[in-house]
């Protein structure tokens, strides 16, 4: 029987802010990201909204600020810096790590502009970007930017059809709806050949979605458990494109529960799921800092107690 792969970690640094008095303390998210690193994390993740409107709030904000950020329950004060910035920073203090840019909006912007974001930070970091893609919830965020919400989907199929004509050979032409050009030289390319590792993930294995994954994803990201019945529809439209469900990278995460709307939760009971979600499939799981702990100074030491926890629980 093969020895099982070792769970890979990664902490999310995105909405962590209970631990730095509600402010985007940016030097000691990165700070975070060199301590993770130092404890055998595998990846950190940042996550993104360029700006919210009121219906960041509109299903009532979260009852303990710990909890993670989802459509219509936060404040819209919550900070969201920069996360290809905020990752390029991590970049130059790190060596080994992982650095997942989660939640990437890209119908927000042009496809060469973004693709030359993401080329440049791959290569900084010598291909550790991974990149989901998304076309998140928000109309207000939408509105702001002048980008028609109901185009979103459309828009994010159309730069996935670009990045993959910036990573090859220059010049590169596109004959698309929204985003047309010819004849256009793009260097530098990415590290890779075919560009950064694409995850991308949701609510539920909608059409949309399985198609992504099939013609151009690396991973696997759902929010929340998948059902059995998505991953057997995940695996048979992998088999019928020629690929191999195996070759996707799954990605699990941990389940915080809060005793009360003041309390952080319990490490060893969000960690107990990871055996099980491995047998699933899963390789890499998601844990958030300020879901267990208060104090800013403690990210490293909580970083070790993960990975002691986990090498106890998996083995």
């Amino acid at each position: 029987m093969p020895t099982p792969t070792p769970p890979r970690m990664l902490l999310v640094l995105s909405e962590n802010w209970t631990l730095t008095g509600d402010r985007a303390d940016l030097p000691t998210a990165v700070r975070w990201a060199r301590e993770a690193e130092d404890a055998g994390f595998d990846a950190v993740m940042v996550s993104e909204h360029i700006v919210l409107g009121p219906d960041a709030g509109a299903a009532g904000v979260m009852g303990n600020p710990r909890d993670y950020a989802l459509p219509g329950n936060q404040d819209p004060y919550t900070p969201w810096p920069n996360s290809l910035l905020l990752l390029a920073s991590i970049a130059s203090v790190t060596s080994r790590l992982r650095l997942a840019a989660a939640a990437v909006l890209a119908p927000l912007r042009h496809p060469l502009l973004l693709a030359r974001e993401l080329g440049t930070l791959d290569l900084l970091s010598e291909g550790r970007l991974v990149v989901q893609p998304t076309v998140s919830w928000s109309r207000d965020e939408y509105a702001a930017l002048g980008v028609p919400f109901g185009k979103r989907g459309r828009l994010l199929d159309e730069h996935l059809q670009v990045w993959a004509k910036a990573w090859g050979p220059s010049p590169i032409s596109h004959d698309g709806e929204h985003y047309p050009f010819e004849d256009v030289y793009f260097e530098p390319k990415a590290y890779r050949p075919d560009g950064p590792r694409l995850w991308f993930g949701g609510q539920g294995m909608h059409g949309p979605l399985l198609r992504r994954l099939v013609q151009y994803g690396h991973g696997f990201h759902p929010l929340g458990r998948p059902t059995p019945e998505d991953v057997r529809q995940l695996g048979d439209a992998m088999t019928g494109a020629g690929r191999d469900i195996a070759d996707l990278e799954m990605i699990g995460g941990t389940q915080a529960v809060f005793p009360d709307d003041h309390s952080p939760a319990d490490l060893g009971n969000a960690l107990s799921s990871i055996p099980e979600q491995m047998e699933l499939g899963f390789t890499t799981f998601c844990i958030k800092p300020n879901q267990f702990i208060d104090d800013p100074n403690g990210v490293g030491t909580f970083c070790r107690d993960v990975m002691r926890r986990v090498e106890r629980t998996t083995a």
